[in-house]
């Protein structure tokens, strides 16, 4: 059964966060018309304040002015790239009723504060787990910006593609981490290496493989082909194995297993010397993959959505905030089940939020696909 009811798991006297929802169907301009149009004000307000907040997380004033050259050279490597999310891009201006300009900043956000300028305390704590057990990829997503004000569930169907998708998004991402109607789930850690650049978006990348992948080994090998624009690591889970890859420039390295986990320092012998994580954040970063490991070992393969959810809240895998707008903290933890198609989100403080639900459903894009609990 989807969904467990309002409060589920939660903290008493919490209320039920709105968590807008919204379905897109159509070719690629018309999806991003779609997601623009439902979510306009709310992108129009973000873009206004601070510019999407970096006014209060950059050192130094930006505006769209200062941010065109580097705007325009994501924007030819995300249309060289992936056309079709491009176009999805231009699509989202014109029903958000921003620029295309606009539009770009809110899928490139986060390479453009870069990461030598911005303290870095938590960053997700995911895992994942398939093979003898009914797949799971499970995760806090550790953001700073007070982006939980922010957060959306995009459900995508593609003209002509019987592969749907169901992402988690910010702020009029296309997405942020999510599952596909073949059973392919993808989650992400932010790693600190190597030269940011002009490339394509992680998150955009993610949404490029589960409109494209079927399974784990289906996504990396589109992932090698890839330019991205940062440092990543992203987990992979399907009906049979779990994986996962950190990306540095052009370099990957892969580990697949029945069970993964995966924290903000690299893990691959090869990319450890190259770890830019500060000696403060490594440690932590270091304390909460044991936790983690620990804590996984103790559920059970049979545990539910809710038991994912309680290791999820627990410190220190769910970081608190400090009330500093530039330090992330943990503004949502997800539960994926690639096998049955669902999403599963607390938003805002894990420990203090209600489960909403999200389940894809068919392949009509004319009719209800997604299931919604909330």
């Amino acid at each position: 059964m989807i969904g467990t009811g309002p409060g589920a798991g939660a903290a008493s006297g919490t209320q039920p966060r709105v968590v807008p929802f919204v379905r897109a169907h159509g070719d690629p301009y018309e999806c991003g018309r779609q997601h623009g149009a439902q979510l306009g004000e709310s992108l129009r307000d973000f873009i206004g304040d601070g510019l999407t907040r970096l006014a209060r997380l950059m050192p130094e004033p930006v505006s769209i002015e200062s941010l065109r050259p580097v705007l325009d050279a994501h924007r030819a490597e995300i249309e060289a790239q992936t056309p079709r999310l491009a176009e999805e891009i231009r699509g989202l201006a014109a029903g958000a009723g921003l620029s295309e300009d606009e539009a770009v900043l809110l899928q490139v956000r986060r390479e453009i504060m870069g990461y030598r300028r911005i303290p870095t305390a938590g960053d997700c704590t995911t895992y994942a787990r398939s093979g003898g057990a009914p797949p799971v990829l499970a995760q806090t997503v550790d953001l700073n910006g007070d982006l939980d004000d922010r957060i959306g569930v995009v459900h995508i169907a593609p003209t002509g593609s019987p592969r749907h998708t169901l992402v988690l998004s910010f702020g009029g991402l296309l997405a942020y981490l999510g599952v596909n109607s073949d059973g392919l789930a993808v989650g992400l850690n932010l790693v600190l290496g190597g030269e940011w650049r002009p490339g394509l978006p992680p998150y955009l990348a993610i949404r490029h493989l589960l409109d494209s992948a079927g399974g784990v080994d289906e996504a990396v090998e589109i992932l090698r082909g890839l330019k991205l624009a940062s440092s990543r690591t992203l987990v992979l889970c399907d009906r049979v194995k779990t994986a996962w890859v950190e990306i540095l420039g052009d370099e990957l390295r892969i580990a697949e297993a029945g069970t993964t986990t995966h924290t903000n320092h690299f893990l691959h012998p090869d990319f450890v010397p190259h770890d830019e994580l500060n000696v403060f954040a490594r440690n932590f970063s270091r304390l909460r993959l044991q936790t983690c490991r620990g804590e996984l070992a103790q559920l059970p393969p049979t545990a539910g959505v809710e038991d994912h959810f309680a290791l999820l809240s627990q410190a220190p895998i769910r970081v608190e905030g400090n009330g500093d707008i530039r330090r992330e903290r943990t503004v949502a933890a997800v539960v994926l089940r690639p096998d049955l198609g669902e999403l599963h989100l607390r938003p805002g403080d894990p420990a203090r939020s209600h489960t909403r639900s999200f389940r894809l459903r068919g392949t009509d894009p004319h009719h209800p696909t997604t299931e919604v609990t909330a």
